[in-house]
């Protein structure tokens, strides 16, 4: 006789016209051929924050159960409007547990399928999926060894005796199959066991030295031919053209400006959303994207991020190289570092529309993935970079009360090197929304070399890719040293003034060097070096200044010759003009630091006093020659610290984006780099700073796409206004 519990799941399902498989908890025995009945729903959005609580399973949950499962009309990604509910023997009884995993509630109602463990603790079914696939095989919270492991995804072919599958009606989690995999007797089946580890996803290589070889034939020979015209301009200014004979400075400041050269233009060989393949003399890329994933990024968010990534592999060159790392609550590699040809480009789309989002935030991991990639590969292009992009809290790594500076040290040790092992590769960072830790964020990026980017508007996050992916395929020199060294027995180096690269000063003060690193076509840096100036007659011979680089393209060594700096020594000066080029960067320096200071006194609570230090910094610089001068780098500065003033209004405001506009902002002034970040201040039609012609290109192409699909959808990216050619 059919128990009351059996009856009521069989009225059940008739009612809501669904069909689930029996189990053998029904009390029938396992040749019964009736079935019984069980709830379908649709697959909720997770969240990334909740408390972590172990409960007791109900009866109902004897081990290995898979409880929920997807509804008839299955949404492409979660949503958050989803429904449904779980059956228990305890009727309504009300659910307060927790996953242990992605730490979100398990609440009936929400969608989530529920996997209860031989061990009795119970999980969503994606998360301990996704922790079986990485090759744990034990209870997160007990860490009892199970024998009845759980599987998503659609695995080929059917399993022998002894695994039993659990498919419910339209039964996808996210588009994969839900599915219990009991392991099988090892005499019967070693050879389906080993044909199934060969299904895993490649993140449990130990090794991952699997990327594809450099296509043989170069386009070397066509740079070559313009090589000699790739050189990085010198200029330099002194503070003060002219100093009186009989006077001597303590601090006299002389400004050393360098210039990429140009870049070569791109050629498309058809319509950029054809596919179009891109012919270029440049230097090729290897590209690490590494791209949160976790259940905060749901919806929206993970679409235009499908987007923004269909438009950097479409933009990416046969000879450059792509390989995605896609992480959550762990990370997992999509494909090895590949070549962007017609098979590669068509292979990535497909691996980064199979995206699905679910889980926590594990950033380490995600670098730890990228990092590996970089540094087993076995054939290297001229340029190498990471991309990462995350929208969460990172909560495997760092403590949330760990201070300002608490991600520092975790990051520090999982950033790649470079062949020689001496220099990092830059991770160019991106927060996006206004959840993101913009802290541990901006030190990866800093800690690295790269580049930090607030994306306040979820649908920037392409023209944001672009801008950093234009100056990425344009890179025309690395590893760049400049030289400084002393003209005159009397002069000696007081500090160099270099933002975020590092420099150096001899100890007898004579000799000084800056490591700039790679430099993308015509993008410009300028240093400012402080020296004393001895009485002289006549002219005064300071310093001169060279640099030593290599071409990525020719793989050569270039040694740019020395440049003088010489003042006049006349008896009498009666004016003394201050160089417009030389205050203007004094401004820039100068800006930086106050931004440094103001966001240190609003991270100890003091907002009013970061507003203050802002505040007569803009007084400072409006008020200086190059600012009483109008020049459009000063006013761009004045605007930005504004839009910092703003954003510090109340302690809210500084949360949901201030302190990311003002670590963003440091980023750009400190490396003289485009970023991009969330700006309200009327830019528009200003020359936008730091940003090369590579850049503005790709930057508009992927603005033009936007509009043809969207219109005005992509228009928030904003930058800093550039100063003016110096003179």
């Amino acid at each position: 006789m059919e128990s009351r519990w059996r009856k009521a799941k069989m009225s059940l399902g008739l009612n809501l016209c669904v069909y689930v498989p029996r189990t053998l908890d029904d009390g029938d025995s396992p040749s019964t051929g009736s079935s019984t009945a069980a709830l379908v729903s649709p697959v909720a959005s997770s969240s990334s924050a909740a408390t972590s609580a172990n409960t007791t399973p109900t009866a109902e949950q004897s081990s290995g159960k898979v409880m929920g499962g997807a509804g008839a009309l299955m949404p492409t990604t979660p949503t958050p409007t989803s429904a449904g509910l779980r059956l228990s023997k305890s009727g309504s009884k009300s659910f307060k547990k927790t996953c242990a995993i992605c730490l979100t509630t398990m609440k009936p109602g929400q969608g989530h399928a529920l996997f209860t463990a031989e061990c009795s603790h119970t999980f969503h079914f994606h998360c301990i999926a996704a922790n079986v696939k990485h090759g744990s095989n034990n209870c997160p919270v007990c860490r009892t060894k199970w024998k009845e492991l759980p599987f998503r995804g659609s695995l080929p072919g059917e399993f022998s005796q002894g695994s039993a599958r659990i498919n419910p009606v339209n039964g996808h989690q996210n588009g994969g199959q839900m599915t219990i995999l009991r392991p099988l007797p090892r005499a019967r089946s070693s050879g389906r066991l080993h044909h199934m580890t060969s299904l895993l996803p490649d993140t449990d290589r130990s090794i991952f030295n699997d990327d594809e070889p450099l296509d043989s034939v170069s386009e070397v020979n066509e740079g070559s031919q313009q090589g000699c015209l790739r050189t990085v301009e010198i200029k330099t200014y002194p503070e003060f053209t002219e100093v009186p004979e009989s006077t001597s400075e303590r601090n006299f400041t002389v400004l050393v400006h360098l210039k990429a050269p140009l870049g070569q233009t791109l050629q498309t060989t058809s319509n950029l959303g054809d596919g179009n393949s891109l012919s270029t003399t440049r230097a090729p890329v290897d590209l690490i994207t590494v791209l949160d994933v976790s259940g905060s990024m749901a919806g929206t968010k993970l679409a235009l991020l499908k987007r923004a990534m269909g438009f950097v592999i479409q933009n990416l060159g046969s000879s450059d190289r792509l390989s995605v790392i896609a992480f959550s609550s762990s990370a997992r590699r999509l494909f090895p570092l590949r070549r962007m040809t017609e098979s590669g480009r068509l292979q990535s789309l497909q691996a980064v529309n199979s995206l699905t989002s679910n889980g926590g935030t594990n950033i380490a991991e995600g670098l730890r993935k990228g990092s590996k990639v970089i540094e087993e590969r076995q054939a290297k292009n001229p340029v190498c970079s990471i991309i990462l992009l995350s929208d969460g809290q990172d909560t495997y790594t760092v403590s949330p009360t760990a201070g300002v500076h608490k991600a520092a040290p975790e990051y520090c040790a999982l950033l790649p090197y470079t062949t020689n092992g001496c220099q990092q590769v830059p991770v160019h960072v991106f927060g996006f929304g206004a959840d993101h830790d913009s802290v541990s964020l901006h030190s990866i990026s800093q800690t690295s070399g790269g580049t930090f980017s607030f994306i306040e508007t979820e649908a920037a996050i392409q023209d944001a890719f672009a801008q950093c992916i234009g100056g990425l395929l344009s890179v025309v020199a690395q590893d760049l040293h400049v030289k400084v060294e002393s003209l005159h027995p009397d002069v000696h180096f007081g500090s160099i003034r270099s933002g975020s690269y590092s420099s150096r000063l001899a100890d007898d003060k004579r000799n000084g060097s800056i490591d700039v690193g790679d430099m993308y076509a015509e993008e410009e840096r300028d240093f400012l070096v402080s020296v004393n100036v001895p009485p002289g007659y006549g002219e005064t011979a300071l310093l001169k200044v060279g640099c030593v680089y290599k071409d990525p393209l020719m793989k050569e060594t270039v040694n740019m010759a020395d440049v003088q700096v010489k003042i006049s020594r006349p008896a009498f000066v009666s004016v003394q003009s201050v160089s417009i080029e030389v205050d203007r960067q004094k401004n820039r320096l100068h800006a930086a630091e106050v931004m440094a200071e103001a966001r240190l006194s609003a991270e100890r609570g003091d907002l009013t006093h970061a507003v203050s230090l802002l505040e007569d910094c803009r007084r400072m610089i409006m008020g200086s020659t190059s600012g009483q001068s109008s020049d459009r780098l000063c006013q761009a500065l004045d605007a930005e610290l504004k839009e910092m003033q703003e954003r510090m209004a109340n302690r809210q405001m500084y949360e949901a984006s201030g302190r990311a506009y003002v670590l963003s902002g440091l980023s750009s002034h400190s490396w003289q780099r485009a970023t991009a970040r969330g700006d309200s201040t009327d830019s528009e039609s200003l020359i936008q700073a730091y940003q090369t012609s590579s850049m503005v290109d790709m930057l508009l192409r992927s603005q033009t796409m936007s509009r043809s699909s969207t219109p005005r959808q992509m228009r928030h990216v904003k930058s800093f206004p550039a100063r003016p050619q110096p003179r």
